[in-house]
């Protein structure tokens, strides 16, 4: 069967074909071709199609041959009730041959092609829903640019009444549920070639797949694509409203079991003609349900550029985001959404992100901003936790990252970097953590963890409270917010430093400028310290004891100093206090407790 005509009509077919025959007729049907002239005077058509269905072996079918030419026509609206009425005991088609061209793009050639679907095959198909279906394999040429072959694909329990009901193809108004699209989903895995690059990617699988009807039919769908694209940058608030309801229904219409993909291994040239490969070993996606947008976790991505350089990601996970949020906002939305709507509900459209993580991270790259040099580092983890959100933000964090090594660029024009490599540093294995949390019922923000680390270097860890912390601060009201994080103040602080070796490397830099020996220094240095931290003391009855704590550390008769201080009066120490004690230190000294040990 040949048909020429409009691209939208093409996709229609080629639909028609991907949803692997769901209505075909009785007997075995020949084939034939019709052909659409082209008026005179028409505009070039954007793609010409021609589909070839040799055999079509059915038992006991209830559609006809001429429906399902139809329906391989494009034609699928127009024969929707058959199709989810459609009964057989089997259903085989050897083979759809779709032979298609593109119109020409600028000064470009047309593009030809050719997909092939082999030996679909349908088993006990009972009013709409077929026990078990098979493609055993898609084949596509496209002329000069390529190859691709795709393996077995089969499900079971196909539900292709659903799938006409989910896009408003049949009366589906009764359904309102989520019912099974499909089970026990399997592909088998495929390849591509192309003039630069040739892939072969793994098999994929899914237990169960379940989706509720739209509320927004298929026609309705591309009539809005089609207004949206026409509108350009100038869209009204009415197509506004339109789009974010469609968007908002299609969020919550869809469940399934989890999803795994066995990956891809890709390798060509980039556009120097240096060798590129790109692996993933698997990706996997967790289970869909209405509202909330899977996690995702990638393994084992490779992109290597030979002569270049080199990325790798041991593992990546996206964790899942509650869209339930912005869902609501829009749902209660007037029917014009105008940009003054969007403002004053950005923080409402705000979805609720669990975070990220990743690992194994290994950089090897050039400089783009030095010539010949290069960027090396390596991440063993990172990850990032969003949690009890309000508002649109988080009122919990969570954030970690671990053995971030770099090694330092001995031509670095940066400060600090050329501080540490005058102390012979020349690559840095750091870390980093924060976590806190707002307490509703106490009012404050409790720091649990604000750490950094350098291995053989150092460790400081900082915690704490901050009080006064009300609800305002996370309102949507700006100038409350502002006026709540005025009134915020420092109930209590602690600082932990652990001395992993870095005292003694700047002593040993600074010993060498001197022509002095260390050991003779560092006394010298825990003296001045512990005089200087006294006198900004004055007055405090803590004054010696902190003095003598950090004495204690600086010398090396201890590796950890402990820092604590602590508001002697309620509710704390506010910003005014602090401002204060810009022009006169003095002033925090009566208002803590400060208390240090070193060991």
């Amino acid at each position: 069967m040949t048909s020429q005509m409009h691209s939208r009509k093409a996709l229609s077919a080629i639909a028609a074909a991907c949803l692997l025959t769901v209505a075909l007729p009785a007997g075995t049907a020949m084939a034939q071709k019709v052909k659409t002239p082209r008026p005179a005077t028409e505009a070039p058509a954007p793609a010409e199609f021609s589909i070839d269905i040799p055999t079509i072996n059915a038992v006991d079918a209830n559609v006809d041959e001429a429906t399902l030419r139809d329906i391989f026509s494009g034609n699928i609206a127009g024969n929707a009730a058959a199709l989810a009425g459609l009964d057989a005991t089997s259903i085989t088609i050897p083979s759809i041959t779709l032979d298609y061209t593109t119109a020409a793009h600028g000064d470009g050639e047309p593009t030809t092609g050719t997909v092939t679907f082999s030996e679909i095959v349908l088993d006990n198909v009972s009013d709409g829903i077929a026990a078990s279906i098979t493609l055993s394999g898609i084949a596509m040429e496209t002329a000069g640019d390529g190859t691709a072959d795709m393996g077995t694909l089969s499900a079971s329990q196909f539900n292709i009444g659903g799938v006409l009901g989910l896009y408003g193809l049949v009366d589906a108004s009764s359904q309102t549920d989520l019912q099974t699209i499909y089970t026990d989903f399997s592909f088998e895995g495929g390849s591509l070639t192309a003039p630069d690059v040739s892939c072969t990617f793994g098999g994929m699988s899914a237990a169960e797949f379940k989706a509720r009807p739209l509320r927004f039919s298929f026609v309705e769908i591309m009539a809005l694509a089609d207004e949206m694209e026409a509108a350009g940058d100038d869209i009204s608030p009415e197509l506004t409203g339109k789009a974010l309801r469609m968007y908002a229904d299609i969020l919550t219409a869809f469940e399934s079991s989890p999803v795994e993909f066995g990956g891809i291994d890709c390798e060509g040239t980039d556009d120097d003609g240096r060798p590129l490969t790109i692996a993933l070993a698997g990706l996997s996606m967790a289970g869909m349900s209405p509202g909330i947008y899977p996690a995702l976790s990638m393994d084992g991505l490779n992109i290597s550029v030979e002569g270049d350089g080199e990325v790798s990601i041991g593992s990546f996970d996206f964790k899942q985001m509650d869209l339930s949020g912005p869902i609501a906002a829009i749902e209660a939305a007037p029917e014009l959404i105008d940009a003054a709507w969007l403002e004053a509900n950005a923080r409402a459209l705000i979805p609720a992100m669990a975070g990220f993580s990743f690992d194994d991270v290994v950089i090897d790259v050039p400089d783009p901003e030095v010539t010949d040099a290069r960027i090396k580092a390596t991440i063993g983890g990172f990850d990032l936790s969003l949690e009890e959100y309000l508002n649109g933000l988080p009122t919990a964090i969570s954030m970690t990252g671990s053995n971030i090594v770099v090694d330092l660029p001995t031509d670095s024009e940066d400060q600090q970097v050329q501080q540490l490599l005058a102390l012979g540093i020349t690559s840095v294995d750091a870390g980093f953590g924060l976590a806190a949390a707002w307490d509703a019922e106490a009012n404050a923000i409790d720091i649990t963890d604000f750490s950094f680390s350098g291995v053989d270097l150092a460790t400081v860890v900082l915690t704490g409270t901050i009080g006064n912390v009300t609800e305002a601060l996370f309102g949507l009201d700006e100038d409350a917010a502002l006026m709540a994080a005025l009134g915020m103040v420092v109930q209590n602080l602690n600082v932990d430093v652990t001395d992993a070796g870095l005292a003694d490397i700047v002593l040993a830099s600074v010993a060498a400028e001197q022509g002095a020996d260390p050991a003779t220094l560092r006394p010298i240095f825990a003296g001045l310290a512990e005089g200087t931290v006294i006198g900004m003391l004055a007055g405090a009855t803590e004054a010696k004891s902190v003095g003598a704590a950090i004495n204690t550390f600086i010398s090396g008769n201890a590796r950890n100093l402990n820092i604590n201080l602590e508001a002697k009066e309620k509710p704390g120490i506010g910003l005014m206090d602090f401002m204060a004690a810009e022009e006169d230190p003095s002033i925090l000294i009566g208002k803590v407790k400060i208390t240090a040990t070193a060991e």
